[in-house]
């Protein structure tokens, strides 16, 4: 299958292309390096032996985007371009709009042109809100209680998604939901690459540990947990990437939704001990008052991706600590190093 990434030099774009390329699938990446690196593109290249064609446009660019792909054959989309960052979404809420949804809107549009008619989403456990009960199924409701920009705009890039496919019968779409990417892949090669200050837990842990940052803020201590601190459902990078390509190798007509998480929730203190034996490095860190919006535990129910995509996680924390700090240590200033 000839497989179109937007954002696919990402941080999950670009260990997905790694995995698609491993099963025999072509990759072609859509990107405009406003968050990611080419650098990230020419390290899969290396890791896989194979080329990667590389179109740079701005997809909520609607003119831009249909110039650069007008002499571009795919027969199927990994969607994750867009905007990420949950405190950033707050202060510019309106960019966050503006790009996430139109980067959608634009994306639907050429499909339905070409005919391409396979689509898998990278959606959020954002959607879910303010959590009624956990772990999370695709049941629990969506759309109530999303505390923040980026997670509105994922919801309502589903409903848009919904909406086109109702219109257009013959479209098969999957909208992943993430938990809590972690890790790198194994080789140190490709990694998590935050612009500015790291938005996750694991990457400023690891900015921490290789001497970068002073210290970790932990944000409340006094929830109904093992030792106080927030409770995280924490995937392995590469379990997320084959999640996408077992959905994708498994698109049929109509709309279906995916939790991706292990089931298993690990929480921040947890994660820290688990980075400082991988690492061999401490962690300082000092104890904030909770964030706003913050609650004790969130994780997946991840029964029905293990059911009907055959796919479930297999690799641990221990091993997503190993291999960040891999990347880390190899990279401490990432993709510019």
């Amino acid at each position: 299958m000839r497989v179109l990434l937007t954002g696919g030099a990402g941080y999950i774009g670009s260990h997905t292309a790694l995995v698609l390329l491993e099963r025999g699938h072509e990759v072609i990446v859509l990107d405009d390096y406003s968050n990611s690196s080419p650098e990230a593109v020419r390290r899969v290249e290396e890791l896989s032996g194979a080329r990667i064609p590389v179109v740079e446009a701005d997809l909520a660019d609607r003119a831009a985007a249909g110039a650069a792909l007008a002499d571009v054959g795919f027969d199927a989309v990994i969607h994750f371009a867009g905007l990420k960052a949950v405190g950033e979404s707050v202060a510019q809420p309106t960019r966050y709009y503006r790009v996430n949804l139109d980067s959608t809107l634009v994306l639907l549009d050429l499909m339905r042109e070409r005919g391409v008619d396979r689509l898998v989403f990278s959606s959020s456990a954002t959607v879910y809100g303010d959590p009624v009960y956990t772990p999370i199924d695709e049941e629990h409701r969506v759309g109530v209680g999303v505390t923040n920009p980026y997670g509105w705009s994922k919801f309502m890039n589903e409903q848009i998604i919904r909406d086109a496919q109702r219109a257009r019968p013959e479209l098969g779409a999957v909208l992943l939901r993430y938990f809590n990417p972690v890790g790198a892949h194994p080789s140190g090669r490709i990694g998590e690459d935050p612009a500015g200050i790291p938005n996750n837990l694991m990457p400023f842990i690891a900015q921490v540990a290789v001497g970068k940052r002073e210290r970790l803020s932990v944000f409340g201590d006094g929830y109904p947990t093992v030792d106080g601190t927030g409770v995280r459902d924490y995937i392995h990078v590469m379990d997320l990437a084959e999640g996408h390509v077992a959905a994708l190798e498994r698109l049929a007509p109509g709309v279906e939704s995916y939790n991706l998480g292990s089931g298993t929730g690990s929480s921040v203190l947890e994660v820290v001990r688990a980075f400082e034996a991988a690492s061999g490095r401490e962690i300082p860190y000092t104890v904030a008052p909770p964030r706003d919006g913050d609650v004790a535990t969130v994780t997946a129910d991840p029964a029905r991706a293990n059911e009907r995509l055959g796919w479930r996680t297999t690799r641990t924390l221990a091993e997503a600590c190993r291999d960040a700090w891999n990347w880390q240590s190899a990279n401490p200033d990432g993709y510019g190093a």
